[in-house]
């Protein structure tokens, strides 16, 4: 596939993610583990397609990866988990988006820094960074979801005229 195509695919995908997040939604597991999942094994498929990287390159990746990660954890630390009908919602605040705005300068900043100390500029696939920054957040979401006591949403049904469900599977 298209390197533009792959591009295109995985900003659809945060740009769903975040604007979903902004307005709030309920929280389920299946939605916060899985985008986060899915590019990060993404990222991991591109990287193992890039031949000739040494053990350097590996460790400068590694490193980046542990950085998204906590930079990821940090963000949802600041997402608003809270109880509504029942169950848990989150949303998106203020915060969250300078928590993203602080690491997207740090990330680029440590890529920088890593080519200039001679990683190669195509070892770092996008999909890599973005996933693993959405699953430091969700790990953060996650534990303060099952530690509130409050039980997560479940899971959305696709509705069609005929189910008579709503958009969050009532």
């Amino acid at each position: 596939m298209n390197n533009w195509v792959h591009v295109a695919l995985i900003a659809a995908v945060v740009v769903v993610v975040v604007v979903r997040r902004l307005r709030g939604e309920p929280l389920n597991a299946r939605d916060l583990f899985a985008p986060p999942v899915v590019l990060t094994g993404l990222g991991l498929w591109a990287l193992s397609q890039r031949h000739g990287l040494g053990v350097g390159d590996y460790v400068w990746v590694g490193a980046g990866a542990a950085l998204g990660t906590a930079f990821g954890a940090l963000r949802g630390a600041t997402i608003r988990v809270y109880e509504h009908g029942g169950v848990l919602w989150q949303r998106y605040t203020g915060r969250t988006f300078l928590v993203a705005a602080v690491s997207l300068a740090a990330m680029a900043g440590f890529a920088v820094f890593a080519e200039h100390n001679g990683l190669a500029a195509d070892a770092r696939p996008v999909q890599l960074s973005i996933g693993v920054g959405f699953l430091g957040e969700a790990l953060v979401v996650g534990y303060r979801a099952l530690t509130s006591g409050t039980p997560f949403a479940p899971e959305r049904r696709d509705s069609t005229p005929s189910s008579g469900s709503d958009r969050f599977g009532r």
